[in-house]
């Protein structure tokens, strides 16, 4: 598998509407789309869930590299290119995918950045994230690694802002979720 993210920011007097509108338009265009187990349509809004600025952050995770390939390649990126000009997709390894099915009736996605320092050994690292991310009831996530950069995100799927609240992290809105 294989998860990529483009992070486009927008202006912070930019219209979201403008983006809720091109998603509830064009949002069904990648439902069953080849090798896509999901793809989420993400925002975030400036002065929202202690966001500093606006953004549309779609997030995929790929099952194979044919599907993203086609994506990119084959016409369905140049929306975004011609919509928001040339972005940097950034791409990830998913180490931990506990999601099912439920997550098409969630609203937000709660995401959280760490550093993976340099250690004498990386034998049983899995094990250690899952030990040490934070623990939010009934919320399925997804664990991605770029060790390019020696990070990890993890994106928790939740329905109730209010288990999150003593966390730092970026909250977004789901505004669709292809499958």
């Amino acid at each position: 598998m294989i998860a990529t993210q483009y992070k486009i920011t927008l202006p912070s007097n930019y219209d979201m509407n403008i983006i809720r509108e091109r998603v509830k338009n064009n949002g069904y265009k990648t439902d069953g789309f080849e090798d896509l187990k999901f793809k989420l349509y993400l925002i975030t809004e400036k002065g929202e869930n202690d966001s500093l600025q606006n953004s549309y952050s779609p997030l995929y995770l790929w099952k194979d590299s044919n599907g993203l390939n086609k994506f990119l390649f084959n016409g369905f990126y140049d929306n975004i290119i011609t919509s928001f000009g040339w972005q940097q997709v950034n791409i990830g390894i998913p180490l931990i995918d506990t999601t099912t099915d439920k997550i098409k009736n969630i609203r937000y996605l709660f995401e959280i950045t760490r550093e993976i320092q340099p250690q004498e050994s990386l034998n049983n690292f899995k094990d250690k994230i899952e030990q040490d991310i934070p623990k939010i009831n009934d919320a399925e996530y997804i664990v991605i690694y770029n060790p390019d950069k020696w990070k990890y995100h993890v994106f928790f799927f939740i329905d109730d802002l209010g288990k999150v609240n003593a966390e730092k992290g970026t909250i977004y809105n789901i505004l669709h979720i292809s499958c």
